[in-house]
């Protein structure tokens, strides 16, 4: 009660009156005598924290359950901490209860108050959103608010309002441990002496002993050590001032706060500030050094000029520092922007010193108590003061560069399936376009643009057409409504030409055709869009009538080079059908199709007109069918590579084979070549003949003959 009281103290006279209200509760004098017997030994008298547990008076994790959450909390304990209570039902009830009266937030209280008038004036003549964010709109000088009122009480909220420095580390960090407290101080200001005789003053976002991670207030992150800065001085005062205002305008003020309970899905209704010139050309012209998007540049080739680590030093690289992220299905690419390193992880997007690995922010919150069916994600996009990142239930969401907190929320399909999505978006000037994950099951597969500050859809391109749409034409059968044609790899994009390209997954069924007979476009295809409408220009397709789960989502590697005595722009690309293809990709010729694994009885090779001739192999039946390449493909989504002074391809291939049958669902699980375990090898490939220049087993001595690092 100590800690409730100091807040009453504090709050205004309308706070008050919110409060005194909340005190009209039911009698809990029973809950609070089997509180006194059974839980105050570890949480305190009271349940203001004992040495054992952590409070359950104004605890954030509690305010954020109902009363059926809590009872279930106390009956089943947690693991390795709470014991479990068989309480009978009513004393689990009154108990359930009781804790929550003592957590209730601004949001389940709503004091009074004009809550529009207290938008007007928090987005007007408070000038409050000069520092804080709320859904979207504002700026990063402190706090984002979008659920303060759902994480707050309104005492809380009104002492913020009169005495913010007495606020300043009441609560513990979100990455604190349940038993400890861990004060939060992301937002408190110090002064920075610098080594070299200027200065710094901002937040400190996070700190040890021997690094600093200070946001100055121009909305910038430094990221430095004790070698760059000779003392920090934290100032005692809150950088937000008490508020001004007249006592209506802060009690509608309180009532707008009090409102918020987060972002819901939707794009927002309000347009905010137009992405610069200069942040669409950090990501189409990175810096040295720096990572902006999945491939390190848009065009999806991965070849580096940096050679600070060579053949000569590579043995010593050691080991700098660990962070570790939630769960397994680790394949996140980290990209990198002004010292901040961006990593993620299933249902989770955090920032990083990139010196130190030290956390600046995580983001590891999905609304509504959302799951996710993907197992695996690959990474995030930048652009400006924005990250954007696909969860695993399918939404696009954006996240602020500064505090991680979600500025707008979509979800992508709008039609049945089990969609999913799994990769890193693609930015595209002002627009960021995502892909989605779950072709092997029946679903309409689509690519989406949307614009960057606000979320609006600017267009969709449906994988699978409608009847009587260009494409369908090529399905005969019931299985063009849900044929897959899922598009869950990251694509690339032209800057020159401004063409975006993406590659497009399996059909559905997987290895029963029969419902689908004919090529099934656009499902194993890469397509050159117009990035502004997503108007198709052309597409290639890799393996029509796909019946072994080939997905086309490779990357897509864009290279300007002499190619066969010519300059050409060209689009490389090995395959998961165990071929690796050139195309010109001004107008999708096909120029190359050779195979890259020893292992290809599906196909006798590509003919002249880019169409693979058919082995017997090739068609699953009911009893199954050895085929190679294996369903993992011949290679799958890792990341290859052009090097423009070798002008060799640099690819993962996997030797191995499968059993397919002919089947609605799967065909393929459970079913590989015993006998045949399958290997893997990095190649390199000359994309002039479609030779193996050399490989290197997965297992085995370095290559000699290569003098880079790869």
């Amino acid at each position: 009660m100590r800690k409730w009281t100091i807040f009453a103290a504090l709050a205004s006279a309308a706070a008050l009156a919110a409060v005194q209200a909340l005190c009209q509760a039911p009698d809990f004098s029973q809950a609070e005598k089997q509180f006194a017997q059974r839980c105050e030994g570890c949480h305190g008298e009271g349940g203001e924290a004992g040495d054992r547990a952590p409070a359950l008076i104004n605890s954030r994790s509690l305010r954020s359950r109902n009363e059926s959450q809590i009872r279930d909390l106390i009956k089943n304990g947690t693991p390795g901490g709470m014991p479990a209570f068989a309480l009978a039902e009513p004393e689990l009830q009154s108990l359930a209860a009781w804790v929550h009266s003592r957590n209730l937030s601004a949001y389940n209280t709503r004091p009074g108050g004009d809550a529009a008038a207290g938008e007007q004036f928090f987005f007007g003549g408070g000038q409050c959103s000069m520092c804080h964010m709320i859904q979207g709109r504002g700026k990063a000088n402190g706090p984002d608010l979008s659920d303060v009122g759902l994480k707050s009480t309104v005492s809380e909220i009104a002492s913020a309002l009169e005495n913010p420095t007495a606020q300043m580390g009441m609560h513990t960090t979100a990455s604190c441990p349940s038993w400890a407290f861990c004060p939060d101080e992301a937002w408190a200001v110090v002064q920075v002496r610098l080594r070299n005789g200027s200065a710094l003053r901002g937040f400190a976002r996070n700190r040890a002993e021997h690094d600093l991670q200070l946001q100055t207030f121009d909305g910038r992150i430094h990221v430095l050590t004790d070698t760059d800065y000779e003392e920090i001085t934290r100032e005692r005062q809150s950088y937000m001032p008490t508020l001004k205002a007249t006592a209506s305008e802060r009690q509608d003020l309180l009532a707008y706060l009090s409102s918020l309970a987060g972002i819901s899905p939707g794009p927002l209704s309000n347009e905010t500030e137009p992405i610069s010139r200069e942040s669409i050309q950090a990501v189409t012209t990175p810096k040295q050094g720096e990572w902006p998007t999945y491939n390190g540049v848009p065009g999806g080739n991965r070849y580096s000029s940096l050679d600070q680590i060579n053949t000569t030093n590579v043995s010593r690289l050691q080991l700098q520092w660990v962070h570790s992220l939630n769960g397994a299905g680790l394949e996140t690419t980290p990209l990198v922007s002004d010292g901040v390193m961006y990593v993620t992880a299933p249902g989770q997007v955090c920032a990083l010193d990139s010196q130190t690995g030290r956390e600046i922010w995580c983001y590891a919150g999905l609304a509504g108590g959302r799951g996710g069916s993907s197992p695996a994600n690959r990474g995030v996009a930048l652009l400006g003061d924005r990250v954007f990142y696909a969860t695993g239930d399918a939404h696009l969401i954006c996240l602020n560069r500064l505090t991680g907190a979600v500025m707008w929320d979509v979800n992508m399909p709008v039609t049945p399936g089990a969609f999913s999505a799994s990769s890193a978006p693609l930015v595209v000037g002002d627009l960021v376009i995502s892909g989605i994950a779950g072709g092997d099951g029946p679903l309409r597969g689509f690519l989406a643009a949307y614009k960057a500050t606000t979320g609006q859809l600017a267009w969709r391109f449906w994988t699978i057409p409608q009847p009587g749409e260009p494409g369908s034409e090529t399905w005969t059968g019931n299985a063009i409504a849900t044929g897959g044609g899922a598009t869950w790899l990251t694509g690339s994009y032209d800057v020159e030409t401004d063409t975006l390209y993406w590659a497009v997954g399996n059909p559905f069924p997987a290895t029963n055709g029969d419902q689908r007979q004919g090529t099934n476009l656009y499902t194993n295809c890469v397509l050159a869009l117009d990035p502004k409408t997503g108007r198709l220009r052309w597409h290639y397709q890799f393996t029509p009538h796909d019946l072994h789960d080939w997905d086309a989502t490779e990357p897509l590697v864009l290279v300007d080079t002499m190619y066969r005595g010519r300059d050409r722009k060209l689009l490389l690309q090995a395959n998961r059908n165990g071929f690796v293809y050139v195309l010109d990709r001004t107008n999708g010729e096909f120029l190359l199709g050779k195979p890259f694994v020893r292992k290809v009885n599906w196909s006798s090779g590509i003919g002249a007109d880019g169409k693979p001739l058919l082995l017997p192999a090739n068609q699953p039946t009911k009893t199954g069918v050895k085929t190679c390449p294996s369903v993992r493909g011949a290679t799958n989504w890792y990341s290859t590579s052009f090097h423009p002074g070798t002008k060799l391809f640099y690819v993962m291939a996997v030797e191995d084979c499968s059993i397919y049958t002919q089947s609605q669902r799967g065909g393929y699980e459970g079913y590989r070549v015993p006998s045949d375990s399958g290997l893997k090898y990095l190649r390199a490939l000359n994309i002039a003949t479609g030779e193996m220049v050399w490989e290197i087993p997965q297992l085995g001595p370095q290559e000699a003959n290569y003098s880079g690092v790869l």
